[in-house]
């Protein structure tokens, strides 16, 4: 059962990490999380607030002899991205995660686990909890809906906070310090069809892609994934021009910031090219399974028998959208120049749905460079307008330029090499932590982020390396007591 991962090292990280575990959290309702972490601060019997959005703010004086420390901000987000394999029955609007230790990780069985940003949070609670750790004036808040607009972030107010220093504890790889990340916009592409009557003499299939990888749309894009909606737009196009397929209905991913996993479509085909069909399922089934051997050794792409649809995507409509998909820009645009193995700009092709005479699908662009970004979106922008779609570009959110001078940078790297005998690696992410909109608000702060290392997440594969919990909690200890004075 999941409580057993209280026993692990260090075990108020862990408590507390559990306990997030067992309120529900999902990007948008995490109002029993909030619940909980508010009566957590009050229990201490700390100063506890709740913005008008629902970020929470706890504050916490200095120990004796700290007072004349800078104020530290340990920054973290409460929602968790809700996916679980199909064969698991989880809601995760009412039920607790179940985790569990798998060898050298904690994981999670079929649903994603919550470490991100779950880690983040339980080490600011303990901080808040402890009576051992010396620190000077702490500000801890936990910001709502990053997951899916950064929602906590953008309505954050500019009196909000009293702190100096910001740490975000949102990053997922132990032994590197971030200072920089990528910003990002939504586009949302709107297709309106109408239905017609489905033809004579056709029969009705469901086309199923499963077993993809999925993940992070930031952190994992440059592992060149399959994009269920790539493949499966890319498979409709060859059906439709050779065998006169016609689309019913069309369902792949599942959130803007996760790269999808699974699609389905509902189709029919003339009766003559049934057999054909079948067999142009198994080809595209065998390209695939070639080229994504290496990343993608569980994919699955099937057809089989079903009801006959009561209609059908007008063909036109049909047409262009399969067109759009097929050409929009998806992965990894462009390297970094200037940060080595970073990816600078990127794509992701999250969800294609129709329903109710309105097919929509939606991209999430990143970019460490606010012009490559704005390319990208009218390109994508352009792609999809010239198919007849409706196209919004919306809910953009600011990159953070790495300040390398930054003193608390200089006072975490020589912590890290004292700890552990070597020197952190400098990054900037291609994800977008929060620091770029708290940055824009907060134009002072001097901010890092870092954290322990976390696996895949965004998926049902998520895990968190145990031994890393230890040295991120570690590292975080010393850091608070080394925090330059005022």
């Amino acid at each position: 059962m999941s409580n057993e991962i209280k026993n692990l090292e260090p075990k108020s990280l862990w408590k507390n990490f559990y306990g997030l575990t067992q309120a529900p959290r999902p990007s948008k309702m995490e109002t029993k999380a909030v619940e909980f972490i508010k009566n957590f601060g009050e229990n201490l019997g700390l100063e506890t607030v709740i913005d008008e959005v629902g970020n929470i703010i706890i504050r916490k004086p200095a120990t004796s002899g700290m007072e004349n420390r800078k104020t530290v901000i340990l920054q973290g987000h409460i929602d968790m991205v809700p996916q679980k394999n199909n064969d698991v029955d989880h809601d995760f609007e009412k039920d607790p995660i179940d985790a569990y230790i798998d060898g050298d990780w904690v994981t999670a069985r079929g649903t994603t686990l919550g470490a991100d940003n779950g880690m983040g949070v339980a080490a600011a609670m303990s901080v808040l909890e402890s009576k051992d750790i010396a620190h000077g004036p702490i500000e801890a808040l936990f910001t709502i809906d990053e997951e899916t607009g950064m929602t906590g972030a953008f309505g954050l107010k500019d009196d909000a906070l009293k702190g100096d220093i910001l740490m975000n504890l949102d990053s997922e790889e132990e032994g590197e310090l971030y200072v920089g990340c990528a910003g990002g916009t939504n586009a949302t592409m709107t297709f309106h069809y109408k239905e017609t009557k489905v033809d004579d003499n056709v029969a009705p299939y469901k086309l199923i892609l499963t077993g993809l990888k999925g993940g992070h749309s930031g952190m994992d894009i440059l592992l060149q994934r399959g994009n269920a909606n790539k493949l499966m737009i890319r498979f409709l196009k060859k059906a439709i021009s050779e065998l006169n397929v016609r689309l019913s209905s069309i369902d792949g991913g599942t959130l803007r910031n996760a790269i999808p996993r699974d699609a389905n479509a509902i189709i029919t085909v003339p009766v003559e090219n049934e057999k054909a069909l079948i067999e142009l399922v198994a080809k595209y089934q065998a390209i695939y399974k070639n080229e994504l051997a290496e990343v993608e050794p569980n994919f699955e792409f099937t057809v089989e028998k079903t009801d006959m649809p009561k209609s059908l995507i007008e063909e036109m409509v049909q047409d262009d959208l399969v067109n759009a998909v097929y050409v929009c820009p998806n992965g990894v645009i462009r390297m970094s120049d200037t940060m080595k193995g970073m990816v600078e700009t990127s794509s992701n092709l999250a969800t294609v749905k129709s329903e109710n005479g309105t097919i929509t699908a939606l991209c999430l662009l990143r970019s460490s460079v606010d012009s490559a970004k704005e390319d990208l979106g009218e390109a994508i922008s352009s792609a999809f307008k010239l198919a007849g779609a409706d196209v919004v570009l919306d809910g953009e959110y600011p990159g953070w330029k790495p300040n390398m001078d930054s003193p608390i940078l200089k006072e975490m790297r020589g912590i890290y090499k004292n700890l552990y005998g070597k020197d952190p690696e400098i990054k900037a992410i291609h994800a977008g932590l929060e620091c770029g909109l708290l940055g824009g608000v907060y134009p002072n702060l001097d901010m890092i982020s870092f954290g322990p290392s976390i696996n895949f997440p965004h998926s049902p594969d998520e895990k968190v390396n145990i031994k890393t919990v230890e040295k991120f909690w570690n590292f975080l200890v010393e850091t608070l007591k080394e925090v330059p004075k005022k």
